[in-house]
């Protein structure tokens, strides 16, 4: 391993990923997104813009007998998922937008994503083209929800993490064929407006929409010292790889 990259401790070590040194790293945004996930054994998983695995392998971590499937557009990030996965993650390098034609040929139990949050015409591009890459929207938001959906087996789940503003754009994007659509808001502490959401739809799903209390992350009112705040269910999730029930 060159100084380039380091290795990174998730799930209170049962999980440990080369990430690069710097540019994107995976934060508890994917760690979260894969504990929503309701999976069992045997099932497929489909990761769009999988990044370096964290939201796939923090699942398979999680849920043994997985078969794990990601794709990446930058190569560099594939190849350290393909590195951080070995045989058990199956990584493609392509466009989410341009499915490679393999991809495109096959369904999924469940498919997971964490698109990037930011239109890069509203902010200062990051110095790291691996970074602006990963938080720079360039394909629409719409086109990564049309594209998980068409990726889903009959019955199958579509989970997402985004930023809350951009909810309205997830739920206009959804298919006519994907229902029983749940929202977990996420909020940093008790009284803030929720900045991220989980969402969760089923494709041939009839259940009614569902919006959920928001998760508080941590506790207490505010930040008063550098130390680990997160409420119980949360470190559970992030320090033991427990489930986020929702």
């Amino acid at each position: 391993m060159t100084e380039k990259f380091t290795r990174d401790a998730f799930l209170g070590g049962k999980l440990h990923l080369l990430q690069p040194g710097s540019g994107y790293r995976a934060g508890v945004d994917p760690v979260l997104l894969a504990a929503s996930v309701k999976a069992v054994g045997g099932q497929s998983v489909l990761d769009l813009g999988c990044g370096a695995g964290a939201a796939a392998l923090c699942l398979g971590a999680r849920v043994p007998g997985l078969k794990l499937a990601g794709v990446e557009l930058q190569p560099e990030y594939a190849d350290l998922a393909r590195r951080n996965g070995g045989d058990a993650f199956e990584v493609f390098t392509g466009d989410v937008a341009d499915l490679p034609a393999e991809l495109r040929q096959r369904q999924f139990d469940h498919v997971i994503a964490n698109p990037p949050y930011f239109d890069p015409r509203r902010r200062r591009a990051a110095r790291d083209e691996g970074r602006e890459t990963a938080l720079g929207e360039s394909v629409p938001l719409e086109k990564w929800v049309r594209v998980a959906g068409r990726r889903l087996a009959p019955k199958g789940y579509a989970h997402f993490i985004h930023r809350i503003e951009r909810l309205p754009d997830i739920l206009g994007a959804l298919d006519h064929d994907m229902g029983s659509v749940e929202v977990l808001p996420l909020t940093a502490r008790e009284g803030r407006r929720p900045e991220l959401a989980i969402l969760r739809a089923r494709k041939s799903g009839r259940g009614a929409f569902v919006l959920h209390a928001p998760l508080v992350l941590h506790e207490g009112a505010t930040h008063i010292k550098d130390a680990d705040s997160y409420v119980p269910a949360v470190r559970a999730v992030l320090r033991d790889g427990a489930a986020l029930t929702f």
